[in-house]
């Protein structure tokens, strides 16, 4: 039977009230110490991607604005103090959903799915904390998203099959930092496509309850190794 958090988080999923299903899914986990089912960790990440999500996309035109502004310009300031703000925002958010897989729900995870899926979440929010950390001094979530995405991919490529949505979507995303964080392109190509080819292999074998879920991020898988080939191709063409 679901908690009363859990009702007022779907009607708060409805309302695309996202913040306020934040606050009920982080209520419930710390009610059940941790241990929670599926449907609930779908939800605990549906209401921290879109929270987040909001603000990492208010990150990114601040920084078109800013790159538009020559130094000499009033508004840079105005620009500067404000991107500062969704930072510091961004990061508290980030830190919760962090304590909230670090202490409750990594720990409680008994299922190599669980794991995974959590881990790949902790990586993913690792992630957001080192974009706005790129081009600063502070290194230290760039390093550590690294290892955590290596962690559950170990975990996932031994333990999950090659078809299952949580193992693709972690390829996608672990490929995704290599390329956007550490620019790599090498190694985002050669992990989007090592995650495709063996899926490739096994879709014969693929559930019928994951095949939508599954099909959808191997189309995202494939459309990014078109994408990031084709850019490669223009580089070389401009050197």
């Amino acid at each position: 039977m679901a908690s009363n958090h859990v009702d007022i988080a779907r009607l708060a999923e409805q309302a695309e009230r996202y913040s306020d299903m934040s606050v009920e899914m982080k209520k419930h986990i710390e009610d059940l110490g941790g241990v929670i089912g599926e449907e609930d960790r779908n939800l605990f990440s549906v209401a921290y991607k879109n929270v987040v999500g909001q603000r990492r996309s208010s990150w990114r035109a601040m920084c078109g604005i800013e790159r538009k502004l020559t130094a000499g310009d009033p508004k840079l300031t105005q620009v500067k103090n404000y991107k500062a703000k969704i930072e510091g925002e961004l990061t508290e958010l980030c830190n919760e959903v962090l304590r909230i897989l670090q202490d409750q729900l990594i720990p409680n995870a008994s299922e190599s799915k669980e794991k995974v899926f959590y881990m790949k979440m902790k990586g993913d929010y690792l992630r957001y904390l080192a974009e706005i950390q790129k081009d600063t001094e502070e290194k230290e979530s760039i390093e550590n998203a690294r290892q955590v995405y290596q962690a559950a991919w170990d975990i996932s490529e031994r333990e999950l099959d090659s078809t299952h949505p949580i193992h693709l979507g972690l390829a996608l995303n672990f490929s995704v930092y290599y390329f956007e964080i550490l620019d790599d392109k090498v190694k985002a190509c050669d992990l989007a496509k090592k995650a495709f080819d063996d899926a490739i292999s096994m879709l014969d074998h693929l559930k019928e309850d994951s095949y939508k879920d599954s099909t959808l991020i191997m189309q995202l898988l494939r459309d990014n190794l078109t994408l990031w080939s084709a850019d490669g191709e223009d580089e070389d063409e401009n050197q």
